[in-house]
């Protein structure tokens, strides 16, 4: 697992794109965002028009892709029910599953233990945590092959990425 924490739209519309340029889809990104972020950077009413083309998943509320990009996919997965039960924050991706059986522990348990159950270290994980509290975007990506984690730190440090960290197969071992 790769991580990396995004503080505005631009950011982590580079940072996605550096994924999908890759190959990766929307099914290999985890991402975690409050919903007072997404509401401040892919607002609902505002027609989204980026470069970034993606393509949402199968049963997105209708419309919401019709502009592509990081934003439409969002608020298609919003519509699709990604949104965390009982928590403000929307998860999409593998991480997304972490929170399907209900948050325990309130917002900054369920985060923490959703990335630490990934491989992150607990304190990394806490920085992740007040992140997200500020406004962050926080993406999370299994590498295919050392060339590909090489890649996306590099074009995530290029997006102004912070707390870019790329797990250890020993600390991924440990987590599961």
């Amino acid at each position: 697992m790769m991580t990396g924490m995004f503080r505005d739209r631009d950011t982590a519309e580079a940072a996605y794109r550096c994924l999908t340029n890759r190959g990766y889809n929307d099914k290999d990104v985890s991402l975690l965002m409050s919903n007072a972020t997404r509401d401040r950077c892919f607002p609902a009413d505002e027609p989204v028009k980026t470069e970034l083309a993606t393509k949402a998943p199968q049963g997105a509320a209708a419309g919401a892709i019709a502009g592509g990009g990081l934003g439409a996919l969002l608020a298609g997965l919003a519509a699709a029910g990604i949104a965390v039960p009982a928590l403000p924050i929307i998860a999409m991706g593998p991480l997304a599953a972490a929170f399907a059986g209900g948050a325990t522990g309130g917002i900054a348990g369920a985060i923490v233990g959703a990335l630490v159950g990934r491989g992150i270290p607990e304190e990394r994980a806490k920085l992740y945590q007040r992140g997200i509290d500020e406004g962050g975007i926080v993406f999370g990506v299994a590498p295919r092959s050392d060339e590909d984690a090489e890649y996306i730190e590099r074009e995530w440090q290029k997006a102004r990425g912070e707390q870019i960290y790329r797990a250890t197969p020993e600390e991924v071992g440990r987590a599961r």
